[in-house]
């Protein structure tokens, strides 16, 4: 019914006004892509957004059966990553208490009896980020200095109404600030626990554009594969319009060959980080590299395939592994 939920609340007009430009500037029959939609939606389970972004107007059914498509997401997602646990990740202030040994950082949850904490987190932290509890996709976060508040109280009541907390700003890594310090540029680590035994199956890095705080995809960011084995971006940047970047715009900064510093313990972390994550098999936590190395900044219960795909050319060969793994011994 999830899948379904999305297609009948999708936005058709931008849906088809995107369709029409694809259509005008690959030079295709803009009616026979309306039917090859809804083709992609009924026999693989693609929904709108998937029809774009994986450009399947270019392929054929062996090349489409390669993805990942949002129904076959789904159902992985029941499977390994039930939602009877899901709070501990997706309140955020839960995830920051539970793997505090990895996140490292100060936060306050501002509530009707600590005015006083909140008090002193500002007076210890002069720039944060504002968050809210179960926030998606970078929605509303915000980069906060603490001399902008004039009315404390205000903003204290405002944070409890809106179910907002506050978290200490990770400093970043020089080496990270080369790429863009405008953000902190977060690495996408997808692991899977299998039967107590840790291992990484997906990476990429997400950067943010140089104009906003963040490096979510879906906030203009762009993302490039990571070198499992040496830490080294590999190959172009892409963001969500499936522009291609061999330089960061603004720093020019050339991606393919930049080293990730801290990379090792990155990776030892987000290993042993799975391994407590019993409930929840496949988590992608988004690691940034701070000046005293590695930090968690959050785990994604259900990580998205979107960044994944667009880098890797499709990845139904990552789930058919770990479904197979766990049908072994099931």
């Amino acid at each position: 019914m999830a899948f379904y939920s999305y297609i009948f609340s999708a936005n058709y007009k931008r849906y088809f006004d995107n369709l029409k430009k694809i259509a005008k500037k690959e030079d295709k029959n803009f009616t026979k892509m309306v039917f090859d939609t809804g083709y992609c939606v009924f026999r693989y389970g693609f929904c709108l957004s998937d029809y774009l972004n994986y450009k399947l107007y270019d392929k054929n059914g062996k090349e489409r059966k390669k993805y990942v498509s949002t129904k076959t997401e789904n159902k992985f997602y029941e499977t390994v990553s039930p939602s009877a646990y899901k709070q501990r990740y997706t309140i955020k202030p839960n995830f920051l208490k539970d793997f505090k040994k990895y996140t490292k950082r100060d936060f306050i949850v501002p509530k009707e009896d600590n005015y006083e904490e909140f008090l002193e987190f500002l007076n210890n932290h002069d720039v944060f980020m504002s968050k809210p509890y179960d926030g998606l996709g970078g929605a509303d976060v915000k980069k906060e200095y603490t001399k902008d508040i004039q009315d404390k109280k205000e903003y204290f009541n405002n944070a409890i109404k809106n179910r907002i907390f506050l978290e200490e700003l990770v400093k970043q890594h020089p080496e990270m600030n080369k790429l863009c310090d405008k953000s902190v540029n977060t690495m996408r680590i997808m692991t899977f626990n299998d039967h107590g035994k840790s291992r990484i199956i997906w990476m990429g890095l997400r950067v943010g554009n140089g104009i906003n705080a963040i490096d979510n995809f879906h906030a203009k960011g762009m993302a490039v594969n990571i070198d499992i084995n040496t830490g080294k971006l590999v190959g172009k940047a892409i963001d969500k319009d499936l522009n291609e970047y061999e330089e960061h715009p603004f720093t020019h900064v050339r991606f393919d060959g930049f080293q990730i510093p801290c990379f090792e313990e990155a990776k030892d972390m987000v290993l042993k980080a799975s391994l407590e994550s019993d409930k929840i098999l496949v988590v992608g936590w988004d690691v940034a590299i701070s000046e005293d190395g590695p930090v968690i900044i959050e785990g994604n219960r259900r990580p998205g395939f979107d960044i994944v795909q667009v880098l890797s050319g499709g990845k139904m060969d990552m789930v058919e592994d770990v479904i197979g793994c766990l049908e072994k011994t099931s």
